[in-house]
Order: C-alpha cells, then structure tokens, then sequence
C-alpha cells in the first residue's frame, strides 16, 4: 500500500488539474456575456444619439436594416459576407441626398457585389434594398483559439460625405431585437465550424486626423457610425477532435516510452528496452508534433501565440525532457542528480511527468482566461 500511495496522490493531483482546465473551458463554451452599448430599442437609439439631434437638430437620419444570408472566414483577417441591406428615405428628404450605403472595411475584389435589388414607395417614404457579397478585412483575436469569440461586423457609412447624414438601426423592421437575441440573420445559415451566439447593432464614434478634402466634412470627430455586429463562437468540438486529441495520444505514446525505461535487465529483454530505439521514438513523436504544429501555423500567419500553442510547446518540452531522462538513466551512476533518477527505478519522473504536463496547462489556462 506504501509503494502505491504516491500514485493515488498523483492521480488525484491529475483529476484536480484535469477538472479544474475542463471546468474553465465549459464556462468559456457555454456562458457568453451580451456585449455594451447595444442598440436593441429605439430608447437607446435615442439615448445615444441626444447629443447629436441638440447640436444638429437639422440631421438627417436614415433607418437602416439588414439581413445577413452567409458569414464565411476565407482568411485569418478576411471574412466573407451575404446579405442585404435597406434604407428607408422619407418624402422630405432631398433629392440631393444620395441613396444608399458604402462598406469602408470591403476588400475590393473582382467578384464583388453591390446591387439595388428592389425600390418601393410606402406611405410617406421610398425603401430600396441591395443585395451584397462582399470580404470585409477586420481584425480578429486570435489568441485564445479554439475557445475563441469574434465579432464580424458591417460598419455601414452612408453613401454622402459631404451630407449631414447618420444611419439608424430599422429596429421595427426585426420581430425582436432584444439584448442577447439572435436577429438579421438567416436561420438555415451555415458558418462552418461556427455558433452564432447574438446578433445586434451599436454605434462607435469615429474620430479621423483629416477632412477627406472636404471643408463642411461632418463626420471628423465624434460621428456615431452605424454597425450591424455578429458574435459568433467556435465549435470546440471540431478544434478538440482535430487538434487536441493528437497531442494528447501523442503525450500518452510519450509517457509509455517514459514507463518501458527500466534498470532491471530481464525486464528490459522482456519489453524490448533499449537506450537508442527509445530515444529514436521520442525523436519521431517529436517531428510528428512538429509537422501539426506548421500545419496549424498556416492558419494563424498573421496571429501572435495562441492559446492551443502551448499545448504544442509544453509537448515539446515533454520530448525533450523524456529523452534527456532516458539518456541520463542509461548511463552510469554518478552524482546526486544520477541516483534520483536510478532510485526505485526512475520512479520519480515517471510520478512526476502527469502533473507537470498538467499544471503547466492548468497555469497557461488561468494566464489566458483569467
């Protein structure tokens, strides 16, 4: 029972690190915060936008709607979006005002598309919407892939520079758009490898150091711009499956390389342990990490280090120190160092390997989502 207690304590040691890094990606998967300053009523519609009708009561403003058909990543900063957008333009707005909308963050492209799709008169006011297709460049974080959370946005300026002119969100056009909720987008959508967790609208105030060359440019400073928001949430699942379990077969074909190193000779016969051949499979683990690891990369050319990275750094480590131990134990006695690794045959790194590997993830895990 002696001779076994500290494997209990190991293994409990594993449960703790394991249930506490499972606990912390369950809380990142299924709880999602509605983010601030949502548009989800014509009060706070009218609430961010006092300033502006106090100081330019002669503002025109047009309501804004849209409905997303696609949301699709073609790059690590480019996302590829379908949809249509309407305005509304009331009888008493000039003729002068253009009608409709300009995306600043579209990638000009040859298969771009912009185009009136239908114009209506209603009332006291003309609708007119458009269908578009269009890759928008935005910046994404990806840092704590594949428990990550982007926000893909339509930032939607209107067509005029040189017209007092701010967008609102067509709030009554959507049965709901309540904080949280999901609306303005198609529900047979498929954005592969992604969950649409809120849609909803805001507005950020843009400030630009220039006037564009134009001297009554009205929206230099403090201008609120429309933005229509997606917050969408990786599958984990597919990430775990693709990525995670490699790693972790791998670090168990590492681990039972560790338990084969073995002082006794008849057992070492008997389970074919030899210095050379043991190391050799160490090495080839490690190349196997190393070629998913680039293939990763490519992914994220353009991202710092990700959160799923240091599960490949700590393997490698965990390769390196699995070889160096081996090597070490192979060789004769000499020095401290030496005989803890002979003692009880080379028993401590072999309690030792689990928690380590464990608690270095359990402690990049609070680091990445504390």
């Amino acid at each position: 029972m002696t001779r076994k207690r500290p494997w209990y304590i190991v293994a409990a040691i594993c449960v703790l690190f394991t249930g506490f890094i499972v606990s912390v990606w369950y809380h990142e998967v299924t709880v999602h915060q509605p983010k601030a300053g949502e548009l989800d009523t014509q009060a706070t519609v009218d609430k961010a936008l006092k300033d502006e009708r106090d100081a330019h009561p002669n503002r025109i403003l047009i309501p804004t709607g849209v409905f997303i058909l696609s949301v699709e990543f073609v790059k690590a900063n480019d996302v590829n979006v379908t949809g249509y957008v309407w305005q509304r333009y009331r009888d008493d707005v000039p003729e002068s005002v253009s009608r409709g909308f300009l995306l600043p963050e579209q990638v000009i492209a040859t298969d771009t598309v912009v185009e009136e799709r239908y114009r209506r008169h209603v009332g006291s006011e003309t609708v007119i919407g458009w269908f578009f297709d269009v890759t928008l460049r935005q910046p994404f974080d990806y840092s704590k892939y594949p428990l990550d959370t982007h926000d893909v946005w339509l930032r939607l300026w209107h067509k005029d520079f040189y017209h007092d002119v701010v967008l609102v969100p067509d709030l009554d056009a959507y049965d709901s758009t309540a904080v949280g909720s999901t609306f303005g987008v198609d529900h047979e959508i498929v954005p592969g490898g992604w969950k649409i967790e809120e849609t909803y609208f805001s507005y950020e105030r843009a400030r630009y150091d220039t006037n564009f060359g134009l001297a009554d440019y009205q929206g230099q400073r403090d201008f609120p711009e429309l933005y229509c928001n997606v917050t969408l949430s990786r599958s984990f699942v597919n990430a775990f499956v693709v990525t995670l379990i490699p790693l972790i077969i791998v670090l168990i074909l590492l681990y039972s390389v560790l338990v084969l190193a073995t002082a006794d000779r008849d057992k070492a016969e008997k389970l074919g342990f030899n210095t050379t051949a043991t190391i050799g499979a160490a090495t080839a683990l490690l190349f196997v990490v190393m070629l998913a690891h680039i293939d990763f990369r490519k992914e994220f050319t353009a991202a710092g280090l990700v959160y799923l990275e240091y599960f490949y750094l700590i393997t490698y480590a965990a390769v390196l120190g699995v070889a160096l131990n081996v090597y070490l134990f192979s060789v004769e006695r000499g020095g401290r160092a030496l005989d803890v690794l002979h003692r009880d045959d080379n028993r401590i790194p072999k309690l030792a390997f689990w928690p380590l590997i464990l608690g270095f993830l359990a402690l990049v895990t609070v680091i990445m989502f504390r």
